[in-house]
């Protein structure tokens, strides 16, 4: 008839929830997929559509998970939180409960026991790297030669006197580069007469130092001669002194040559008969 009211002219319009409800339904689609879109709990979206939000950890997560919600359904999520905003006016404000919501796929995320197999390797390596820098464990040195020892010639049912022949003397080289290795790692000084510095530092095994043919009385200053292998030209000669002591040897071509026959010459009258 004229005048009458259009009949849903005064009804209530649907709240956020109904809406979202309408649209998710519209495009068929259930509740739990929307949850996978949006990462939020089912229990919270069935809330947000029942208009029910007492069950919310507090007002900024029912907005936020009502825009979620909005977004993925394609609906107005600025209008959607305004009648959420409006709908809990009248609810006391909580503070939220500490809660988890995951952000990444779970199965991206490492397992313990693969934490645990990546810290255990961590450690080996570390161990690795301490003993190696640390210790001589992995890695070959050359240890200190002496001088040439007596050899017993005698037979074994020989006399107990018997003469015991003395290795020969190193055959003396004329001039030639001398050449100071480390065997272990060891502080080493070298001065020519005039007391200028040729060379000083702590070496590591293997390092090697040419000791300049022009130097002029140089001179080597250690504290572990036993650690340092002299040679003439590549020939090994006899080292600067033995143990742990503090020495100052001259270490010219001539004047290494003149120790090791004096050496040679001490040893041989030492090892005669008497």
């Amino acid at each position: 008839m004229e005048g009458d009211t259009a009949p849903n002219a005064n009804a209530t319009p649907l709240g956020a929830g109904g809406r979202l409800r309408a649209a998710r339904e519209v495009q068929g689609l259930d509740l739990a997929e929307i949850a996978v879109r949006t990462r939020i709990p089912q229990r919270h979206l069935e809330a947000i559509e029942s208009g029910d939000y007492s069950g919310l950890p507090s007002s900024t997560y029912a907005l936020g998970f009502a825009k979620a919600y909005a977004r993925a359904v394609g609906e107005d999520e600025v209008a959607i939180a305004r009648d959420v905003r409006n709908a809990m006016g009248s609810l006391p404000e909580r503070s939220p409960a500490p809660q988890y919501y995951p952000l990444e796929d779970p199965a991206r995320v490492p397992s313990r026991g693969f934490a645990w197999s990546a810290l255990v390797v961590a450690l080996l390596v570390l161990a690795g790297v301490g003993l190696w820098y640390g210790t001589n464990l992995f890695r070959a040195s050359t240890p200190p030669e002496d001088v040439l020892a007596p050899t017993d010639t005698a037979s074994a049912g020989g006399p107990a006197n018997a003469s015991v022949a003395v290795a020969p003397s190193p055959t003396p080289i004329a001039g030639g580069q001398v050449t100071l290795v480390a065997t272990e790692a060891v502080w080493l000084r070298v001065r020519d007469g005039a007391g200028k510095r040729l060379f000083e530092k702590e070496m590591a095994a293997g390092e090697r130092f040419d000791v300049p043919q022009d130097a002029k009385d140089p001179v080597a200053r250690t504290g572990r001669p036993d650690h340092i292998q002299v040679l003439i030209n590549g020939s090994q000669v006899p080292p600067l002194g033995q143990g742990v002591e503090t020495v100052n040897v001259p270490v010219s071509a001539a004047a290494l040559q003149a120790r090791g026959s004096a050496a040679a010459e001490t040893g041989n009258a030492s090892a005669a008969p008497e």
